[in-house]
């Protein structure tokens, strides 16, 4: 997308003289001269600052750093705000459907603000689950020049806490600003950005309260200012071998499963092909090599201390493609180059990693003929071929009651189906179910199976994403209690044990569960696609 020409040098265009001048006079209001405006580039800081939660709770000072590199650069920062919600607040809650839809919100708003007032590039300041995938889709519609600071990890609880403090004390505590210290979605979408070349080197892992994180944004708003002088676009970075590069990262890190979903929309904003298959594939080939909870005992602490993000990646030069470019007009490979490793357990070596295969599998079968997506990192050794009878719920909350009586006992593949995009709609996640059945003993001897999602920190058989989802008429709504259920994750295969004639008339039987939508939620679920498409928001085209 170019910019259009009225948007600089105001005054030159005199065929638009009063528009030209009520925006000029708009500008100056905010402080900036016209020789400025005249002679230099309008950077928009996008800014998911907000008190609601710690991964944005230090953006605002952040962005005060990014502002004076912006001047430094011969640039003009002019902030703007989004929207930015926390999944963590609305486990378990109502309020959880509308988080995957913010997605959307947010990267429309982007674009609104940034084509409504011209702007010249941008730079994104973002750190959790939603925001992250929204900012890069609004780079990739948009295609300015841009650059990503991402706000890093929170210090883990155990920086600080006795060495006999319990476990799940120092897993679940927040001792301060940042994204969640393990490898669940906010970590893990910050990984993505920095390996697909959007972001500074180290970014990812640079902690939100360490100094080098206002060194990076100063960095980066110096840098933000050459993109758009040397007309360097999203389009130049975001291409095939940059998502390749993101699938190693996934399967070699061990991310959330919601990459899925989050990569599959950025590659179809941008028309690249990209399928759950081609996850499996690099999963395949790519073992899994950093020990971060929750499928190792590490957090995101010690990988900055082994080397970050740039140490694992150099471990992987002989899978990625190294050579694709990136933010800082450099390749991967030169960017990275000089840093070694100092912890071959917190980063394995190829030759002797967690797993032999990346974390993520994807699973088809009759339960999940278009697929289905488990965290294979976190799933114990005796679960990852399973088979046991149904417990069948038609919502997260009636499977939540029966985990708070203790209703539920080893053996059982719990299905909560309707919490697909369309059917919840929204696609809530389900760690409120996944942790109660923690606390029960049970994460390690039950399996759930679900068109919702998962957070990142899930621990076990936890199976989300089937499609075609339930209210869309698949398998899973077909399911009785007592089916019984198998999984064989290393055979990639999710099934359900029920004769064709069976399902044949369950499904003529088979009628959608009535519901009233209204707001939001009525639009989204009228227009978002399953699962394995990315849960992308489409109209048809006039």
């Amino acid at each position: 997308m170019v910019r259009k020409p009225e948007s600089k040098n105001l005054l030159k265009y005199t065929d638009k003289l009063f528009t030209a001048i009520v925006r000029k006079a708009l500008v100056e209001a905010c402080g900036v001269t016209s020789a400025d405006l005249e002679q230099k580039p309008l950077i928009g800081i996008v800014n998911s600052w907000n008190e609601l939660l710690p991964g944005h709770l230090h953006l605002r000072d952040v962005a005060r750093s990014v502002k004076d590199g912006v001047l430094m650069g011969g640039g003009i920062p002019l902030e703007f705000n989004t929207v930015a919600p926390c999944d963590g607040y609305s486990n378990g809650l109502p309020g959880m459907k509308y988080i995957l839809p913010m997605r959307d919100i947010i990267a429309d708003a982007i674009e609104t603000m940034t084509l409504s007032h011209c702007l010249d590039g941008l730079v994104f300041l973002s750190g959790c689950d939603k925001i992250v995938p929204a900012q890069l889709i609004a780079a990739a519609r948009l295609n300015l020049p841009c650059i990503f600071v991402t706000g890093g990890p929170m210090l883990p609880f155990d920086a600080f806490a006795p060495k006999d403090t319990p476990q799940i004390v120092s897993m679940i505590s927040c001792p301060g600003p940042g994204a969640c210290s393990g490898m669940g979605t906010a970590n893990s979408m910050q990984f993505l950005v920095e390996a697909m070349g959007l972001s500074l080197p180290n970014s990812a892992v640079t902690h939100a309260v360490h100094h080098m994180k206002h060194i990076m944004a100063k960095e980066s708003g110096k840098r933000v200012v050459e993109l758009v002088n040397e007309n360097i676009r999203p389009s130049d970075i975001l291409t095939a071998d940059a998502f390749h590069n993101a699938l190693v990262t996934v399967a070699a890190a061990g991310c959330s499963t919601n990459t899925t979903i989050h990569l599959l929309a950025l590659a179809s904003e941008l028309n690249i092909k990209l399928s759950l298959a081609d996850f499996d594939r690099v999963s395949r080939q790519v073992p899994h090599m950093l020990g971060v909870y929750p499928s190792g005992n590490y957090f995101l602490l010690d990988v900055y201390k082994a080397g970050g993000l740039p140490a694992l990646l150099n471990k992987l030069e002989s899978l990625l493609k190294y050579d694709a470019m990136t933010v800082t007009g450099k390749s991967l490979r030169e960017n990275n180059k000089a840093v070694i490793c100092s912890d071959d357990d917190v980063i394995r070596n190829l030759d002797n990693p967690y797993h032999k295969e990346g974390g993520l599998a994807i699973l088809n079968g009759s339960l999940a003929p278009t697929g289905a997506v488990v965290k294979s990192s976190g799933v114990p050794e005796n679960m990852l071929a399973f088979s046991g009878p149904a417990r069948v719920f038609n919502s997260e909350e009636e499977a939540i009651e029966v985990a708070m009586e203790k209703g539920f006992k080893a053996g059982e593949v719990i299905v909560i189906r309707y919490e697909g995009p369309k059917g919840g709609p929204g696609m809530r996640e389900l760690l409120t179910v996944t942790e109660l059945l923690f606390q029960l003993g049970l994460a390690e001897s039950v399996a759930l199976v679900t068109d919702g999602r998962f957070s990142g920190f899930s621990r076990g058989p936890a199976i989300g994403h089937v499609t075609p989802e339930a209210y869309s008429g698949g398998p899973l709504a077909l399911v009785k209690e007592g089916d019984m259920i198998k999984i064989d994750i290393p055979n990639r295969r999710l099934d359900l044990d029920v004769p064709k004639k069976d399902m044949d008339a369950r499904k003529a039987a088979w009628k959608p569960p009535q519901r009233k939508l209204s707001g939001h939620l009525r639009k989204y679920a009228a227009m978002v696609s399953e699962a394995d498409k990315g849960c992308v928001v489409t109209v048809a085209d006039n």
